[in-house]
């Protein structure tokens, strides 16, 4: 069930979805989704529909290229300074930017920016809570899930206006500096790599040679041994993000799937009830069962709906 926002009248906005496979829309009046004004924002709720979803490496190109940053990994979202600069972007003069810490590795200066984001959002009426206390702690799920919600939300409200990100923060560094491309993406190309000497070493064979010798092999291995140990945990770290991401999508395939098996079971005894009274299912309720939403269900951008393709298995 697709649903977008309709055009603005004198009222509240219309929320019009359409049943996915099918070119009828229907239109829902009076919902509590209402216009935009020049002191609020768009607000825009989480959703279990994946379709939408960028992939973790998608979600960060795309904050270095609207920031000029250089974030390898989502865990580095932590400091809440990309979401700072973000709200000064979509609403100039909504946050002190100037009071964001930007290269800091502090607990408490990621409160202190946290706390200039929730100060924007309240001021732009932005019906979202922050979970500072885990987000904070850097792990993945938590970041990934909150910068999925703003990807969505700045979406909602950006015009499109020009915006020089690095001067606005003063030409400070945003992100670890390595990029994509040192964030560890399993790639032989982000791996330590070994020097070797391009003479052979030669060694004095006087006095105890062979014990030398054998001291020298032990000093020239242990250098490659640290770069081949950061490789295999930084494949694990990748790895496990990835189960994480993956477990994710899975969990909102599943809340989407009972939803609609949910409409279908409805239908379903609609229709029975009806065959023994001996009449037909009125179209209205199943209309109604259809277009009827739950929390966890958001109403993406308006958009041509592709024409259908046939799977090929």
């Amino acid at each position: 069930l697709d649903c977008t926002l309709g055009k603005e009248g004198t009222g509240p906005l219309d929320l019009v979805c359409l049943v996915k496979g099918s070119g009828y829309p229907s239109t829902l009046p009076q919902t509590s989704i209402s216009k935009r004004s020049s002191n609020m924002a768009v607000n825009v709720f989480s959703t279990s529909s994946t379709a939408d979803n960028l992939s973790r490496h998608d979600l960060l190109s795309w904050i270095n290229d609207s920031l000029s940053a250089s974030f390898s990994k989502v865990e580095e979202l932590c400091s809440g300074a990309a979401y700072c600069q973000f709200m000064d972007m979509l609403f100039p003069g909504s946050i002190q930017l100037k009071k964001a810490k930007f290269s800091t590795n502090l607990e408490h200066e990621y409160i202190n920016n946290y706390k200039l984001l929730q100060s924007s959002f309240k001021k732009m009426q932005v019906d979202k809570i922050v979970p500072v206390d885990k987000l904070i702690k850097g792990k993945f799920q938590d970041n990934f899930e909150f910068l999925q919600w703003f990807k969505k939300f700045f979406d909602a409200n950006y015009d499109g206006a020009d915006y020089d990100a690095a001067n606005m923060r003063g030409g400070d560094q945003l992100g670890s500096g390595r990029g994509l491309g040192g964030g560890g993406g399993g790639s032989a190309s982000s791996m330590p790599r070994r020097t070797v000497p391009s003479k052979p070493i030669n060694r004095p064979s006087l006095g105890r040679a062979p014990a030398t010798s054998r001291i020298g092999v032990s000093n020239k291995a242990s250098p490659g041994a640290a770069p081949r140990h950061n490789a295999t945990n930084q494949q694990v770290e990748d790895l496990t993000n990835q189960v994480v991401e993956m477990r994710l999508t899975i969990q909102g395939l599943e809340k989407e799937r009972d939803f609609y098996f949910g409409k279908l079971r409805e239908i379903e005894m609609l229709c029975q009830d009806d065959e023994e009274g001996g009449s037909a299912a009125p179209v209205q309720k199943m209309l109604d069962i259809l277009y009827a939403t739950e929390d966890g269900f958001a109403a993406p951008d308006e958009e041509v709906p592709p024409p259908a393709e046939d799977e090929e298995y």
